[in-house]
């Protein structure tokens, strides 16, 4: 017989890609909020943290993947915002 895991929680696999960075930003502020509220009960509250650690980590690598394309468009010097030059 095979076992069967419970749907206890979601794995990063089984998380839904937001559809954009803004998307998953402001997904990650309300679920940030959520949990501040003080509202949810603890086992809800372990699947907003599962999610929000998810989000961030989205977040995080589509910036270093920006970052890296910048990097390449200015061939490797970035160059000083606000007009410094």
């Amino acid at each position: 017989m095979s076992k069967t895991k419970p749907p206890t929680s979601t794995t990063t696999a089984e998380q839904a890609v937001p559809e954009s960075y803004e998307a998953g930003l402001h997904e990650l502020e309300s679920l940030v909020a959520h949990m501040e509220s003080g509202q949810l009960p603890l086992a809800q509250l372990l699947q907003t943290y599962q999610r929000g650690a998810f989000l961030l980590n989205h977040c995080r690598e589509q910036l270093q993947a920006v970052e890296a394309q910048i990097k390449v468009l200015e061939a490797g010097n970035l160059k000083q915002w606000g007009g410094n030059e």
